[in-house]
């Protein structure tokens, strides 16, 4: 997609570029403001809890931008470009993203979903680690190979379908009481999937348009690669987010990051592991940085959710976009 809309958007001046910008912005938002409204009437009509809508449909939606990163980054033989993105874009879900929701507004926390979906996503973060070790590989690098790929997808069907098992036998006190003027399931479902569409294809668009502006304002390529390209596939979950909290459904904005940083191991590393034949080159520097990272601000969530309060403080949000901040720096020193 993005091979269509740079050659496009490069032609245009900067100032119709900067139109295009807020036109994107507003599609972002209306995107994951109709988003968040279908998952939570959705979650409302099934008696399912917001949590596991939120992990399930809604981060389905919203990693499709990584994958489609990713598997094109490896069938075009950047393998460390596509297993990048996906451990960046999980640092980004849970440092950046948790963080700057818990700053904005209340993070609620369902115990027992945080219970199941939480110990998946700290599992998989750890599965993705043991996996990359070059102790497999027998050489210097690890390699997640093709094999490896299609086990990681395995998981994910496992993974979506116990969910929704485990979805169906949950007795919550949501109500499921709806009057004949609700919406039938097939529009809720079509305007969830518009929602969903909105959101990728302006983040599509936005991010190269603001590419261009800062190539012409001088900005190096470095920087708007370690900055754009990998909070860029993240945007949609960002944006979903700080939607869901502002509505007052901080349990959905959290099922959202839990479920895509799942998705981001098993469909994003998996797709484009299961893509090429060579599997994914593992970089000796993601040993020093980016995977210790990953553990870490995985672990320190993990931790915050089980609190007494059941909420993600804003003192426990300072840390984690902390955590994140230290992690941009360091990429910045460590090149």
């Amino acid at each position: 997609m993005e091979e269509l809309i740079y050659p496009v958007l490069v032609e245009f001046s900067t100032l119709i570029l900067l139109v295009v910008i807020g036109i994107s912005l507003f599609l972002l938002g209306k995107g994951a403001d109709i988003l968040v409204s279908e998952a939570v009437s959705l979650s409302l009509r099934w008696g399912v809890p917001k949590m596991i809508v939120g992990a399930t449909i809604v981060s389905l939606g919203t990693t499709l931008p990584e994958a489609s990163v990713s598997v094109l980054a490896a069938i075009k033989g950047n393998p460390d470009l596509a297993l990048g993105n996906a451990i960046g874009s999980i640092i980004a879900n849970t440092g950046l993203i948790i963080g700057i929701a818990a700053l904005i507004g209340t993070l609620t926390i369902d115990k027992d979903t945080i219970k199941r979906q939480g110990k998946y996503q700290l599992l998989s973060g750890v599965l993705l680690a043991v996996v990359s070790l070059p102790f497999f590989s027998k050489g210097p690098n690890g390699i997640i190979t093709q094999k490896m790929g299609f086990i990681f997808v395995i998981l994910l069907i496992i993974y979506i379908y116990g969910s929704i098992r485990y979805a169906k036998k949950y007795n919550g006190d949501i109500s499921t009481e709806f009057t004949e003027e609700e919406n039938p399931v097939l529009l809720q479902l079509i305007k969830l999937v518009l929602g969903i569409a909105l959101v990728i294809i302006s983040s599509k668009i936005l991010i190269p348009s603001v590419e261009i502006i800062a190539l012409r304002g001088g900005i190096p390529q470095g920087v708007i690669a370690a900055t754009l390209v990998a909070f860029g596939t993240s945007l949609p979950e960002l944006v979903t987010a700080i939607t869901a909290v502002r509505k007052g459904h901080g349990d959905l904005a959290i099922g959202n990051i839990i479920g895509a940083d799942i998705l981001n191991v098993l469909f994003v590393v998996g797709s484009a592991a299961a893509v090429t034949k060579k599997g994914l080159i593992v970089p000796s520097t993601f040993y020093k940085l980016q995977i210790p990272t990953m553990l870490i601000i995985l672990v320190a969530f993990h931790i915050f959710a089980k609190n007494k309060d059941s909420i993600i403080t804003k003192l426990e949000g300072v840390f984690l976009v902390g955590i994140y901040t230290t992690y941009l720096i360091l990429n910045y020193i460590w090149i």
